[in-house]
């Protein structure tokens, strides 16, 4: 069984975060293991208090985990400080297996997930990761991203990584554009207008992360993990009274009747 490492924040609401990772580490068969950054007090409501992991304790998380487990890809989430982002470079720096950074900095309620001074340094990882996965709101305050600036277009072209951007709306179609090696793709799925949709970047890129360890392209990774989303927000609990939880299980179902 492929093992696999999700760091990130742990979300109490159980929707985003470590939890919606391991949630999908399982729907694909994959053996996760964590290390936390930091704790939030939140529900689908939004975030109230955030309390940041020392670094030491992360380290030795990190540590303990590659010294036991022979680890065959990354997903790292919120990061949240500058001590925390400077200890993540030096460590996956040298790491020769796929990385698949979430920069969660805001979420899609509006929820400010990153210390202010630490925008510039996140970005500081982009060069030792294999994707970055951000939503609309990231893409604009990392990249000053603009679906139609031939000028940050350029920029997002020049990264070492490749770049994911993430649930574009075009009429009835939920569009993520992928710059790769020059190249430009579009994914489009069927638009589900819904309410349930805390944790879909996370899981989204957890997904991809699990994929790329199974040995699957980045494209093809992409393709699976879209299908994966769109059913688990389809067959969502309805559950909390803001921004519900996807189904990670029904998610699961699907790809499991579709092999």
């Amino acid at each position: 069984m492929k093992i696999v490492l999700s760091i990130a924040g742990s979300d109490c609401s159980g929707g985003a975060g470590l939890q919606a990772d391991l949630k999908t580490f399982e729907a694909f068969n994959v053996f996760g293991c964590t290390v936390l950054t930091v704790l939030t007090a939140g529900n689908t409501t939004g975030v109230r208090s955030i309390k940041e992991i020392k670094p030491s304790f992360v380290k030795e998380q990190l540590e303990m985990i590659f010294k036991d487990f022979d680890i065959s890809a990354i997903k790292i989430g919120m990061l949240y400080s500058n001590e925390i982002i400077n200890l993540i470079r030096e460590f996956i720096k040298d790491l020769q297996i796929p990385i698949v950074l979430d920069p969660v900095c805001i979420s899609k309620n509006g929820s400010v997930l990153l210390n202010e001074n630490a925008l510039l340094n996140l970005k500081t990882l982009f060069d030792y990761v294999t994707i970055i996965t951000p939503n609309q709101f990231e893409a604009k305050a990392l990249l000053n991203y603009q679906i139609n600036c031939k000028k940050s277009i350029e920029e997002i072209e020049n990264l070492k990584c490749s770049t994911l951007i993430k649930n574009y709306i075009e009429k009835e179609k939920s569009v993520d554009i992928l710059y790769i090696n020059k190249r430009v793709k579009k994914y489009k799925t069927l638009y589900i207008k819904s309410k349930n949709t805390h944790g879909t970047g996370c899981s989204f890129s957890s997904a991809i992360t699990a994929n790329l360890a199974l040995g699957k392209s980045l494209e093809e990774s992409i393709i699976i993990s879209n299908k994966f989303i769109y059913e688990a927000i389809k067959n969502a609990p309805n559950l909390g009274k803001g921004i519900g939880p996807i189904s990670h299980k029904n998610g699961a179902l699907y790809l499991s009747y579709n092999k």
